[in-house]
C-alpha cells in the first residue's frame, strides 16, 4: 500500500518548514489531496518525485517515529473538528481520532489504543467518573492519560474526577494553545 504523509511528516522528510510544504502544494509543485476534515495529505512517491526534480536529497533512513495517539470524545462536531485539526497540524505529529458517544469511545479505546483521551463528560451517555475509573483500573489502559473537559464542573466535581483517575480537568471553552501544551506535557514530550 502506498505511504501517505501528513504535512508535518513531509516537512521532516524534506527538512523544511510545514509552511514551505503548504506553499509548494498551493503553488502546484507537489500533488496533494485533502481529507474530509480538510487536512492535506501527500503521497510519498509524489513528494520524492518533486524532491528529485529539485535536487533535494532523499533521506536514507525511513521516518518511523512512534506517533502518540489521541482520542477525542465529544458529541459536538464543531468542537471535535477544531480539536482534531489543531492536533493533526501540531509539531508533534499526533495520530488523532474522535468518538461521538460513549459506546464508540469504548470501541476506540480497545481498538485504537490511544495514549491520551480528551473527554467531554457532559455527554448524555457518558458517566465521566465511571469512564475514568474503568480506564485507570484496567491493566491494558491504566497508563492512558485522561483530560476531562466540561463547561459545567465546579472545583469539587473536578476534584472528584481526579480521584477517579482524570489526569487533568479543564473548563470549556478552552484555549487551544493551553490544551496543546498540556497534552504535550502529559505525553512527556515537554517538561
Amino acid at each position: 500500500m502506498e505511504e501517505i504523509l501528513t504535512v508535518f511528516q513531509a516537512c521532516k522528510y524534506c527538512n523544511v518548514s510545514p509552511q514551505t510544504i503548504i506553499n509548494w502544494i498551493e503553488s502546484g509543485h507537489i500533488k496533494a489531496f485533502k481529507t474530509v476534515g480538510g487536512h492535506r495529505r501527500i503521497k510519498k512517491t509524489d513528494l520524492e518525485d518533486f524532491m528529485k526534480k529539485q535536487g533535494i536529497p532523499i533521506p536514507a533512513v525511513e521516518l518511523k517515529e512512534e506517533r502518540k495517539k489521541i482520542l477525542i470524545v465529544d458529541d459536538d462536531p464543531i468542537i471535535v473538528e477544531t480539536i482534531v485539526q489543531a492536533f493533526e497540524e501540531d509539531e508533534y505529529n499526533y495520530e488523532v481520532i474522535s468518538a461521538a458517544d460513549g459506546f464508540e469511545a469504548g470501541l476506540q479505546v480497545n481498538h485504537f489504543k490511544p495514549h491520551l483521551m480528551i473527554l467531554d463528560i457532559m455527554m448524555p451517555d457518558i458517566k465521566g467518573y465511571e469512564v475514568c475509573r474503568k480506564i485507570k483500573s484496567n491493566n491494558a489502559t491504566k497508563d492512558m492519560k485522561i483530560i476531562v473537559l466540561s463547561a459545567y464542573l465546579d472545583d469539587e466535581k473536578f476534584k472528584k474526577m481526579k480521584e477517579f483517575g482524570a489526569d487533568l480537568c479543564l473548563t470549556k471553552p478552552l484555549p487551544l494553545p493551553q490544551l496543546k501544551k498540556e497534552v504535550a506535557r502529559l505525553l512527556g514530550l515537554i517538561s
